[in-house]
Protein backbone atom coordinates (compact mmCIF):
# COMPACT_ATOMS: atom_id res chain seq x y z
CA UNK A 1 0.00 0.00 0.00
CA UNK A 2 1.18 3.52 -0.49
CA UNK A 3 1.42 5.45 2.30
CA UNK A 4 1.63 9.02 2.03
CA UNK A 5 1.85 11.96 4.64
CA UNK A 6 -0.02 15.56 4.57
CA UNK A 7 1.34 19.03 5.44
CA UNK A 8 -1.97 21.05 6.66
CA UNK A 9 -2.14 24.01 8.12
CA UNK A 10 -4.49 23.10 10.83
CA UNK A 11 -5.40 20.37 13.01
CA UNK A 12 -8.98 21.23 11.58
CA UNK A 13 -7.63 20.63 8.38
CA UNK A 14 -6.01 17.17 9.52
CA UNK A 15 -9.08 15.99 10.96
CA UNK A 16 -11.36 16.56 7.83
CA UNK A 17 -8.50 14.52 5.87
CA UNK A 18 -8.45 11.95 8.56
CA UNK A 19 -12.30 11.90 8.18
CA UNK A 20 -11.90 11.35 4.05
CA UNK A 21 -9.03 8.84 4.91
CA UNK A 22 -6.39 10.55 3.13
CA UNK A 23 -2.87 9.40 4.49
CA UNK A 24 -1.48 9.12 7.84
CA UNK A 25 -0.90 11.42 10.09
CA UNK A 26 0.04 12.87 13.63
CA UNK A 27 0.20 15.97 15.42
CA UNK A 28 3.48 17.47 16.43
CA UNK A 29 2.16 19.50 19.20
CA UNK A 30 2.80 22.89 17.16
CA UNK A 31 -0.61 22.86 14.93
CA UNK A 32 1.29 21.06 12.17
CA UNK A 33 0.45 17.30 11.31
CA UNK A 34 3.62 15.11 10.69
CA UNK A 35 3.93 12.10 8.23
CA UNK A 36 4.03 9.05 9.04
CA UNK A 37 6.58 6.86 6.88
CA UNK A 38 6.85 3.16 6.79
CA UNK A 39 9.97 1.30 5.58
CA UNK A 40 11.38 -1.97 5.57
CA UNK A 41 14.87 -3.08 6.55
CA UNK A 42 16.98 -5.95 7.38
CA UNK A 43 18.19 -6.84 10.63
CA UNK A 44 19.50 -9.50 12.11
CA UNK A 45 18.90 -11.59 8.42
CA UNK A 46 15.13 -10.67 8.65
CA UNK A 47 12.91 -7.84 7.17
CA UNK A 48 11.67 -5.76 9.90
CA UNK A 49 9.43 -3.03 9.48
CA UNK A 50 9.90 0.48 11.23
CA UNK A 51 8.00 3.64 11.27
CA UNK A 52 9.63 7.24 10.42
CA UNK A 53 8.10 10.16 12.54
CA UNK A 54 8.33 13.43 11.08
CA UNK A 55 9.30 12.55 7.01
CA UNK A 56 7.12 13.74 4.58
CA UNK A 57 6.49 12.13 1.16
CA UNK A 58 4.10 15.38 0.14
CA UNK A 59 5.67 18.63 0.28
CA UNK A 60 3.78 21.78 0.83
CA UNK A 61 2.89 23.87 -2.21
CA UNK A 62 2.07 27.09 -0.89
CA UNK A 63 -1.49 26.92 -0.38
CA UNK A 64 -1.95 24.93 2.78
CA UNK A 65 -2.29 21.41 0.72
CA UNK A 66 0.35 18.98 -0.83
CA UNK A 67 1.78 17.77 -3.60
CA UNK A 68 3.74 14.57 -3.61
CA UNK A 69 7.60 14.97 -3.75
CA UNK A 70 9.88 13.16 -6.07
CA UNK A 71 10.64 10.00 -4.53
CA UNK A 72 13.89 9.10 -6.75
CA UNK A 73 14.79 12.67 -5.62
CA UNK A 74 14.96 11.64 -1.67
CA UNK A 75 16.41 8.08 -3.27
CA UNK A 76 19.42 9.87 -4.70
CA UNK A 77 20.01 12.48 -1.81
CA UNK A 78 19.76 9.75 0.96
CA UNK A 79 21.19 6.49 0.19
CA UNK A 80 21.65 5.80 3.70
CA UNK A 81 18.21 5.55 4.31
CA UNK A 82 16.28 2.48 4.23
CA UNK A 83 14.42 2.25 1.12
CA UNK A 84 10.46 3.61 1.40
CA UNK A 85 7.70 0.91 0.06
CA UNK A 86 6.90 3.39 -1.56
CA UNK A 87 8.88 2.89 -4.16
CA UNK A 88 7.66 -0.50 -4.52
CA UNK A 89 4.42 0.68 -6.55
CA UNK A 90 2.14 -2.02 -7.14
CA UNK A 91 -0.77 -1.26 -9.75
CA UNK A 92 -3.18 -1.37 -7.21
CA UNK A 93 -0.95 1.67 -4.98
CA UNK A 94 -0.89 3.71 -8.27
CA UNK A 95 -4.88 3.38 -8.60
CA UNK A 96 -5.32 4.52 -5.09
CA UNK A 97 -2.78 7.07 -5.15
CA UNK A 98 -4.80 8.46 -8.24
CA UNK A 99 -7.88 7.60 -5.94
CA UNK A 100 -6.74 9.93 -3.39
CA UNK A 101 -6.22 12.86 -5.94
CA UNK A 102 -9.59 12.54 -7.33
CA UNK A 103 -11.29 12.80 -3.25
CA UNK A 104 -8.95 15.88 -3.08
CA UNK A 105 -9.95 17.35 -5.86
CA UNK A 106 -13.93 16.97 -4.38
CA UNK A 107 -12.90 19.41 -2.08
CA UNK A 108 -12.84 22.36 -4.10
CA UNK A 109 -16.03 21.37 -5.46
CA UNK A 110 -19.26 23.20 -4.71
CA UNK A 111 -20.69 21.43 -1.99
CA UNK A 112 -24.28 21.59 -1.11
CA UNK A 113 -25.24 23.61 1.83
CA UNK A 114 -27.54 22.47 4.66
CA UNK A 115 -29.85 25.49 4.77
CA UNK A 116 -32.10 24.50 7.39
CA UNK A 117 -29.09 23.51 9.85
CA UNK A 118 -29.42 27.72 11.54
CA UNK A 119 -33.00 26.65 12.25
CA UNK A 120 -33.01 23.52 14.33
CA UNK A 121 -33.78 24.65 17.66
CA UNK A 122 -36.44 26.98 15.71
CA UNK A 123 -39.91 24.62 16.55
CA UNK A 124 -42.08 27.01 13.82
CA UNK A 125 -39.62 25.64 11.12
CA UNK A 126 -40.48 22.81 11.11
CA UNK A 127 -36.91 20.90 10.25
CA UNK A 128 -38.01 17.24 10.38
CA UNK A 129 -40.59 17.87 8.10
CA UNK A 130 -39.80 21.18 5.91
CA UNK A 131 -38.90 18.32 2.41
CA UNK A 132 -41.76 16.52 2.95
CA UNK A 133 -43.60 19.78 2.89
CA UNK A 134 -42.42 20.84 -0.36
CA UNK A 135 -42.16 17.54 -1.47
CA UNK A 136 -46.06 17.80 -1.26
CA UNK A 137 -46.08 21.08 -2.43
CA UNK A 138 -43.97 20.36 -5.90
CA UNK A 139 -46.71 17.38 -6.27
CA UNK A 140 -49.79 19.68 -6.01
CA UNK A 141 -49.18 22.33 -7.72
CA UNK A 142 -50.12 20.90 -10.87
CA UNK A 143 -53.92 20.26 -9.77
CA UNK A 144 -54.12 23.93 -8.94
CA UNK A 145 -52.23 25.16 -12.19
CA UNK A 146 -54.87 26.64 -15.57
CA UNK A 147 -54.45 26.06 -18.67
CA UNK A 148 -52.23 28.85 -20.71
CA UNK A 149 -55.21 28.56 -23.57
CA UNK A 150 -58.18 29.11 -21.18
CA UNK A 151 -58.17 32.74 -22.69
CA UNK A 152 -59.77 31.17 -25.73
CA UNK A 153 -62.57 29.92 -24.36
CA UNK A 154 -63.54 33.55 -22.97
CA UNK A 155 -65.73 35.52 -25.62
CA UNK A 156 -65.42 39.10 -24.70
CA UNK A 157 -61.87 39.14 -22.56
CA UNK A 158 -58.39 39.11 -23.39
CA UNK A 159 -55.17 38.07 -21.89
CA UNK A 160 -54.43 42.02 -22.59
CA UNK A 161 -57.35 42.89 -20.19
CA UNK A 162 -56.20 40.26 -18.03
CA UNK A 163 -52.82 42.48 -17.49
CA UNK A 164 -54.27 45.43 -17.19
CA UNK A 165 -56.42 44.10 -13.91
CA UNK A 166 -53.60 42.37 -12.72
CA UNK A 167 -51.13 45.55 -12.90
CA UNK A 168 -54.01 47.58 -11.01
CA UNK A 169 -54.30 44.85 -8.33
CA UNK A 170 -50.51 45.04 -7.55
CA UNK A 171 -51.07 48.91 -6.89
CA UNK A 172 -54.31 47.79 -4.83
CA UNK A 173 -51.86 45.80 -2.95
CA UNK A 174 -49.41 48.00 -2.43
CA UNK A 175 -52.05 51.03 -1.38
CA UNK A 176 -53.63 48.66 1.40
CA UNK A 177 -50.06 47.66 2.57
CA UNK A 178 -50.70 43.42 2.13
CA UNK A 179 -48.80 41.08 2.34
CA UNK A 180 -47.01 39.32 -0.26
CA UNK A 181 -48.77 36.11 -0.47
CA UNK A 182 -52.29 38.17 -0.19
CA UNK A 183 -50.86 39.37 -4.14
CA UNK A 184 -50.28 35.78 -5.39
CA UNK A 185 -53.34 33.99 -4.11
CA UNK A 186 -55.49 36.90 -5.44
CA UNK A 187 -53.46 36.02 -9.10
CA UNK A 188 -54.30 32.32 -8.79
CA UNK A 189 -57.86 33.02 -8.00
CA UNK A 190 -58.46 35.25 -10.55
CA UNK A 191 -57.04 32.64 -13.74
CA UNK A 192 -58.71 29.55 -11.78
CA UNK A 193 -61.82 31.07 -11.85
CA UNK A 194 -61.92 32.50 -15.24
CA UNK A 195 -60.47 29.02 -17.09
CA UNK A 196 -63.88 27.56 -15.67
CA UNK A 197 -66.63 30.66 -15.64
CA UNK A 198 -66.87 32.81 -18.87
CA UNK A 199 -67.03 36.69 -17.85
CA UNK A 200 -68.34 40.17 -19.13
CA UNK A 201 -65.75 43.10 -19.83
CA UNK A 202 -67.36 45.29 -17.41
CA UNK A 203 -67.08 42.23 -14.33
CA UNK A 204 -63.75 41.81 -15.02
CA UNK A 205 -62.77 44.41 -12.39
CA UNK A 206 -65.34 42.64 -10.23
CA UNK A 207 -63.88 39.49 -10.15
CA UNK A 208 -60.45 40.99 -9.14
CA UNK A 209 -61.64 42.48 -6.32
CA UNK A 210 -63.44 39.60 -4.93
CA UNK A 211 -60.47 37.70 -5.87
CA UNK A 212 -58.29 40.50 -3.16
CA UNK A 213 -60.61 40.02 -0.72
CA UNK A 214 -60.67 36.40 -0.27
CA UNK A 215 -57.14 36.32 -0.19
CA UNK A 216 -57.05 38.82 2.41
CA UNK A 217 -59.82 36.52 4.58
CA UNK A 218 -57.53 33.80 3.82
CA UNK A 219 -54.00 35.79 4.46
CA UNK A 220 -54.49 38.60 5.96
CA UNK A 221 -55.28 39.43 10.08
CA UNK A 222 -56.77 43.02 9.07
CA UNK A 223 -59.04 42.45 6.40
CA UNK A 224 -60.29 45.38 4.06
CA UNK A 225 -64.29 46.03 4.38
CA UNK A 226 -66.44 45.97 1.43
CA UNK A 227 -67.02 49.42 1.73
CA UNK A 228 -63.31 50.29 0.75
CA UNK A 229 -63.08 48.02 -1.97
CA UNK A 230 -66.52 49.39 -3.39
CA UNK A 231 -64.53 53.29 -2.75
CA UNK A 232 -61.34 52.03 -4.63
CA UNK A 233 -63.62 50.45 -7.86
CA UNK A 234 -64.77 53.97 -8.02
CA UNK A 235 -68.05 52.81 -7.23
CA UNK A 236 -68.61 50.36 -10.24
CA UNK A 237 -70.12 47.88 -8.31
CA UNK A 238 -72.32 47.94 -5.11
CA UNK A 239 -71.94 45.84 -2.06
CA UNK A 240 -74.77 43.46 -3.19
CA UNK A 241 -72.44 42.65 -6.19
CA UNK A 242 -69.24 42.12 -4.26
CA UNK A 243 -70.98 39.80 -2.13
CA UNK A 244 -72.85 37.97 -4.95
CA UNK A 245 -69.54 37.55 -6.52
CA UNK A 246 -67.51 36.20 -3.86
CA UNK A 247 -70.93 33.37 -3.13
CA UNK A 248 -70.03 32.20 -7.15
CA UNK A 249 -66.15 32.43 -6.82
CA UNK A 250 -66.32 30.00 -4.28
CA UNK A 251 -68.77 28.26 -5.42
CA UNK A 252 -66.74 27.54 -9.04
CA UNK A 253 -63.41 26.78 -6.70
CA UNK A 254 -65.37 24.41 -4.72
CA UNK A 255 -63.86 26.60 -1.67
CA UNK A 256 -60.57 25.46 -2.45
CA UNK A 257 -58.15 27.68 -1.16
CA UNK A 258 -54.95 26.33 -0.20
CA UNK A 259 -52.53 26.14 -3.10
CA UNK A 260 -48.83 26.29 -3.53
CA UNK A 261 -48.33 29.72 -5.18
CA UNK A 262 -44.79 30.80 -6.99
CA UNK A 263 -45.07 32.77 -3.11
CA UNK A 264 -44.50 29.47 -1.47
CA UNK A 265 -41.43 28.50 -3.29
CA UNK A 266 -39.83 31.92 -3.59
CA UNK A 267 -39.30 31.96 0.18
CA UNK A 268 -37.37 28.54 -0.19
CA UNK A 269 -35.26 28.78 -3.06
CA UNK A 270 -34.17 32.29 -1.74
CA UNK A 271 -32.73 30.71 1.46
CA UNK A 272 -31.16 28.18 -0.54
CA UNK A 273 -29.88 31.17 -2.40
CA UNK A 274 -28.60 32.68 1.02
CA UNK A 275 -30.33 36.18 -0.11
CA UNK A 276 -30.12 39.45 1.17
CA UNK A 277 -32.55 42.13 1.06
CA UNK A 278 -31.21 43.24 -2.18
CA UNK A 279 -31.60 39.98 -3.80
CA UNK A 280 -35.13 39.30 -2.13
CA UNK A 281 -36.43 42.92 -3.66
CA UNK A 282 -35.09 42.12 -6.51
CA UNK A 283 -36.48 38.72 -6.98
CA UNK A 284 -39.79 39.69 -6.13
CA UNK A 285 -39.43 42.83 -8.54
CA UNK A 286 -38.74 40.38 -11.34
CA UNK A 287 -41.60 37.58 -10.30
CA UNK A 288 -44.38 40.50 -9.67
CA UNK A 289 -43.59 41.49 -13.11
CA UNK A 290 -44.46 38.00 -14.28
CA UNK A 291 -48.05 38.14 -12.57
CA UNK A 292 -48.86 40.51 -15.30
CA UNK A 293 -47.62 38.19 -18.46
CA UNK A 294 -50.59 35.98 -19.49
CA UNK A 295 -47.85 33.73 -20.87
CA UNK A 296 -46.39 32.77 -18.28
CA UNK A 297 -48.81 30.53 -17.13
CA UNK A 298 -47.54 28.12 -19.25
CA UNK A 299 -44.43 27.79 -16.63
CA UNK A 300 -45.35 25.99 -13.23
CA UNK A 301 -45.02 28.17 -9.62
CA UNK A 302 -42.29 26.39 -8.70
CA UNK A 303 -40.51 26.26 -12.11
CA UNK A 304 -41.30 30.35 -12.33
CA UNK A 305 -39.54 30.84 -8.86
CA UNK A 306 -36.41 28.95 -9.44
CA UNK A 307 -36.31 30.83 -12.72
CA UNK A 308 -36.67 34.28 -11.45
CA UNK A 309 -34.41 33.87 -8.48
CA UNK A 310 -31.81 32.62 -10.74
CA UNK A 311 -32.56 35.69 -12.86
CA UNK A 312 -32.30 38.33 -10.08
CA UNK A 313 -28.81 36.63 -9.56
CA UNK A 314 -27.33 37.20 -12.73
CA UNK A 315 -28.82 40.80 -12.74
CA UNK A 316 -27.16 41.46 -9.20
CA UNK A 317 -23.79 40.15 -9.90
CA UNK A 318 -23.19 40.37 -13.73
CA UNK A 319 -22.71 36.82 -14.24
CA UNK A 320 -23.86 33.90 -14.44
CA UNK A 321 -25.09 32.46 -10.76
CA UNK A 322 -26.73 29.04 -9.68
CA UNK A 323 -25.34 26.90 -7.32
CA UNK A 324 -25.31 23.33 -6.16
CA UNK A 325 -27.30 24.11 -3.08
CA UNK A 326 -30.05 26.10 -4.93
CA UNK A 327 -30.00 23.39 -7.92
CA UNK A 328 -30.11 20.33 -4.95
CA UNK A 329 -33.20 22.33 -3.60
CA UNK A 330 -35.11 23.55 -6.40
CA UNK A 331 -34.65 20.52 -8.15
CA UNK A 332 -34.19 22.35 -11.52
CA UNK A 333 -30.69 23.02 -13.44
CA UNK A 334 -29.21 26.07 -14.32
CA UNK A 335 -29.85 24.80 -17.99
CA UNK A 336 -33.97 24.08 -17.64
CA UNK A 337 -33.99 27.62 -16.32
CA UNK A 338 -32.39 29.78 -19.55
CA UNK A 339 -35.75 30.08 -21.51
CA UNK A 340 -37.82 31.42 -18.80
CA UNK A 341 -34.65 33.57 -17.52
CA UNK A 342 -34.65 35.24 -21.04
CA UNK A 343 -38.23 36.14 -20.97
CA UNK A 344 -37.52 37.46 -17.36
CA UNK A 345 -34.92 39.99 -18.58
CA UNK A 346 -37.55 41.05 -21.69
CA UNK A 347 -40.13 41.71 -19.15
CA UNK A 348 -37.70 44.04 -16.97
CA UNK A 349 -36.12 45.27 -20.04
CA UNK A 350 -39.84 47.51 -20.96
CA UNK A 351 -41.07 47.65 -17.16
CA UNK A 352 -40.27 51.25 -17.09
CA UNK A 353 -41.11 52.24 -20.64
CA UNK A 354 -44.70 49.60 -21.57
CA UNK A 355 -47.78 50.78 -21.01
CA UNK A 356 -48.64 49.01 -17.77
CA UNK A 357 -45.85 50.16 -15.12
CA UNK A 358 -47.78 49.61 -12.04
CA UNK A 359 -45.16 47.21 -10.52
CA UNK A 360 -41.93 49.40 -12.05
CA UNK A 361 -43.55 52.26 -10.20
CA UNK A 362 -44.11 50.09 -6.96
CA UNK A 363 -40.03 49.22 -6.49
CA UNK A 364 -38.98 52.23 -7.50
CA UNK A 365 -39.55 53.29 -4.02
CA UNK A 366 -37.48 53.29 -1.39
CA UNK A 367 -39.43 50.88 0.59
CA UNK A 368 -38.54 48.38 -1.56
CA UNK A 369 -35.06 49.27 -2.32
CA UNK A 370 -35.50 50.54 -5.57
CA UNK A 371 -34.98 47.31 -6.86
CA UNK A 372 -36.76 48.30 -10.38
CA UNK A 373 -33.58 50.67 -10.76
CA UNK A 374 -30.65 47.64 -11.00
CA UNK A 375 -30.07 46.74 -14.72
CA UNK A 376 -31.46 44.18 -16.34
CA UNK A 377 -29.19 41.40 -17.07
CA UNK A 378 -28.86 41.57 -21.10
CA UNK A 379 -25.84 39.48 -20.77
CA UNK A 380 -28.24 36.30 -20.59
CA UNK A 381 -30.46 37.20 -23.97
CA UNK A 382 -26.81 37.73 -25.73
CA UNK A 383 -24.90 34.60 -24.90
CA UNK A 384 -27.84 32.35 -25.10
CA UNK A 385 -28.43 34.26 -28.92
CA UNK A 386 -25.14 33.61 -29.83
Amino acid sequence: MLETSLLLKTPRESDSFKKMGIGRWKSNGRGLAVGVGLYRRKSCGKEEEERDFGRNFLAPDGCGFSRISNVEEQKGAAKDHPEPMALEQTEAAVDEKDHMEVEMEDIFEDPVTDIDSCDAKNPLAVVDYVDDLYGYYRKVENCSRVSPNYMEQQFDINDKMRAILIDWLVEVHHKFDLRDETLFLTVNLIDRFLAQQAVVRKKLQLVGLVAMLLACKYEEVSVPVVEDLVFISDKAYSRKEVLEMERLMLNTLQFNMSVPTPYVFMRRYLKAAQSDRKLELLSFFLIELCLVEYEMLKFSPSFLAAATIYTAQCTLYGFKQWSKTCEWHTNYSEDQLIECSMLIVSFHQKAATGRLTGVHRKYCTTKFGSAAKCEPAKFLVETTTQ
